[in-house]
C-alpha cells in the first residue's frame, strides 16, 4: 500500500471549495475562474510554474486577499472565519521571521498572536517535530536557509491548525530535509489535517494525494499523480504538465 493509499485523503467531507475565483492586480489576471475541492485530511498540490496563480489563491484561502468574483469557503464559511478561529496556519515562500531575536522567541511571538496555552510546552513540541530544539537560543539571522524554513513551519504549527498552507515549503532545502518535511506533512494528513501546498518542483508531486495542474490562473487537469499521466499519454508528470498545458491553449 502506497502512502496516499494509506491516508485518511478521499473519504473527508469538503474543507475548502472555492468556484470560479477570479481576482486581478491592475492589468494582470492572476486568477481566471479558478475551481477547486481539497477533502478533510488530504494532501492536495497545486502544480504549476512560477506566475501561474500559485501563491495569490493560497493569499485568498488565508483571507488576505479578496477574489474579486466567484466564492471561495472553508468548512463552509468565510475564510477570515477560519482563519480568526485558529483553524488555519500558514507558511509562507519567504520566511516570515525577525531576524534579530531568537527562533524561541519568534515563537514566543507567534504564539501570543494566536493565543496559544501552555506556551512553553508547545514551543518544545514544535522545535522537536522541526529538529531545532538544540537551535532554539539561536538568532534567526544566524540560522541557514533550511533552518529557517523550518522555523516557520514550527510556527505554522504552533497553534495545532486543522488546515495548512504551504507555499513553496521546501525551496532551498536540502533533499534529506525535503524528505523530512514530505513525512511530516504525511503524518499531519493521516492525523486529520488538510494540507494545500503549492510546487513546481514535479518530484514532489507523487507524495501528494491529488494534484491541480495550474496555468495562468486556472486549474488544467486535477487527479493523482498516476492519474494525470495516464490521461495525457507520457511517461512522466512533467511531460504530462506540458501535455495538458498544450491542450488547454489550443
Amino acid at each position: 500500500m502506497s502512502a496516499v493509499e494509506g491516508s485518511a485523503a478521499g473519504s473527508g467531507a469538503a474543507a475548502l471549495v472555492a468556484t470560479d475565483v477570479t481576482k486581478r492586480f491592475g492589468s494582470v489576471e492572476a486568477l481566471r475562474g479558478l475551481s477547486v475541492t481539497v477533502r478533510e485530511g488530504e494532501i492536495y498540490g497545486l502544480l504549476g510554474p512560477n506566475g501561474s496563480g500559485k501563491t495569490t489563491f493560497i493569499r485568498c484561502v488565508a483571507g488576505l486577499v479578496r477574489p474579486d468574483a466567484g466564492s471561495l469557503a472553508l468548512w463552509g464559511g468565510e475564510p477570515r472565519e477560519a482563519v480568526a478561529a485558529g483553524r488555519v496556519g500558514y507558511m509562507t515562500q519567504a520566511a516570515a521571521l525577525y531576524v534579530e531575536l531568537s527562533v524561541e522567541e519568534n515563537l514566543g511571538f507567534f504564539a501570543a498572536l494566536e493565543g496559544v496555552d501552555g506556551v512553553r510546552q508547545r514551543i518544545e513540541e514544535v522545535l522537536r517535530t522541526v529538529d531545532l530544539l538544540d537551535r532554539r537560543r539561536s538568532v534567526v539571522g544566524t540560522l541557514s536557509g533550511g533552518m529557517r524554513q523550518r522555523v516557520s513551519l514550527a510556527a505554522a504549527l504552533l497553534h495545532d491548525p486543522r488546515l495548512l498552507l504551504l507555499d513553496e515549503p521546501t525551496v532551498g532545502v536540502d533533499p534529506t530535509l525535503r524528505r523530512d518535511f514530505w513525512d511530516h506533512f504525511r503524518g499531519l494528513a493521516t492525523r486529520g489535517v488538510t494540507i494545500l501546498v503549492s510546487s513546481h518542483v514535479m518530484d514532489e508531486a507523487g507524495r501528494c494525494d491529488r494534484l491541480g495542474l495550474i496555468r495562468d490562473g486556472r486549474v488544467l487537469a486535477e487527479g493523482s499523480a498516476k492519474e494525470l499521466v495516464a490521461r495525457a499519454g507520457t511517461a512522466d508528470l512533467e511531460s504530462a504538465f506540458l501535455t495538458l498545458s498544450e491542450g488547454a491553449t489550443a
